[in-house]
């Protein structure tokens, strides 16, 4: 398993939509092959930067898979106008299971 980790910069003022319409994007994410979930945190000291956390099979299934995709230009057409500067992206190894206190 891969987490891709997304840092979102969200124009100033469109946060609120953003949120919103990013459900719609995750239904277009939750069809690629390779998907297997994703999950959206908003700044608390930053409010217009989001971190977009999306599990995925292999980083091919994200790099090759959907960005290569009709389905990543429906997607990146619903968040891409709230982007106030490209994402920042990195990939990384899930050493263990999740745990929680």
């Amino acid at each position: 398993m891969i987490v891709e980790h997304a840092e979102l910069t969200v124009e100033a003022g469109r946060e609120r939509e953003f949120a919103e319409v990013f459900g719609k994007a995750r239904e277009v994410l939750a069809e690629a092959a390779g998907f297997r979930w994703a999950e959206l945190l908003r700044g608390a000291e930053r409010p217009a930067t989001f971190l977009l956390l999306v599990g995925w099979e292999s980083v091919e299934a994200h790099t090759a898979g959907f960005r290569e995709s009709e389905a990543f230009g429906r997607w990146r057409a619903l968040v891409g106008p709230f982007f106030a500067e490209p994402p920042a992206v990195e990939h990384f190894h899930e050493l263990g299971a999740r745990f929680s206190g």
